[in-house]
């Protein structure tokens, strides 16, 4: 199955160290992080297991709840939780489904057979409450991912979803913001009583709206 942005993501229930996990119910009114690793006991997952673990405060507080996956038991999970949580000096108490069938990775086409001898590549998933897929981004395996970015982009998200901007290059929570080109600078100004600063007809700044 090929996911575009906007799709609904397909529901499913796997099994986890956690016990079963059905992404519906899971969700709930949340966002949600997927993310796939190769396998288990492998380096790199260890340490963006560990990274997810420590920022757990920072989903928390935009309404994000994680979901890690692996190819490997629920047995398995375990064992390499511990281990994770003591090299990596944290608490994995997130649930890892183990898709040991592939149905969940072949539902969101983790699996690209050329890149990583039929194991699952490492890509994530933002999915919204509403259940679409609003950023899908897939690292190789040698590459670790980038959790600062992922959470920039949920920012991101969720600020553009209830006020007419986008971000620019390099935007982080806090910093003046693009007026989206349907808006015209006189709108703009009422709409944004901070100020609108009209660089090019085009390109407008704003400070983020709800700062």
């Amino acid at each position: 199955m090929t996911l575009q942005l906007g799709d609904t993501v397909p529901d499913f229930t796997q099994q986890s160290q956690l016990g079963p996990i059905n992404l519906y119910d899971y969700a709930g009114d949340s966002w949600v992080v997927l993310f796939s690793h190769p396998a288990d006991y492998t380096p790199v997952c260890t340490t963006e297991l560990g990274m997810v673990s420590k920022l757990m405060p920072e989903f928390e507080k935009r309404n994000v709840k994680v979901l890690a996956l692996s190819v490997d038991s629920a047995e398995s999970h375990t064992g390499w939780i511990a281990d994770i949580n003591e090299t990596q000096g944290c608490s994995v108490e997130y649930p890892i489904l183990a898709d040991g069938d592939k149905r969940v990775s072949d539902l969101y086409g983790m699996i690209h057979p050329n890149a990583l001898n039929n194991l699952t590549v490492r890509s994530v998933f933002v999915i919204d409450p509403a259940k679409k897929l609003r950023l899908q981004i897939t690292y190789p395996a040698s590459t670790g991912r980038n959790f600062d970015e992922i959470l920039r982009v949920i920012d991101s998200l969720q600020l553009t979803d209830h006020h007419s901007v986008a971000t620019p290059v390099n935007w982080v929570d806090g910093q003046d913001c693009v007026v989206v080109p349907s808006i015209s600078t006189d709108d703009a100004r009422a709409r944004f009583p901070k100020g609108v600063t009209e660089i090019k007809p085009y390109l407008r700044m704003t400070p983020q709206p709800d700062k």
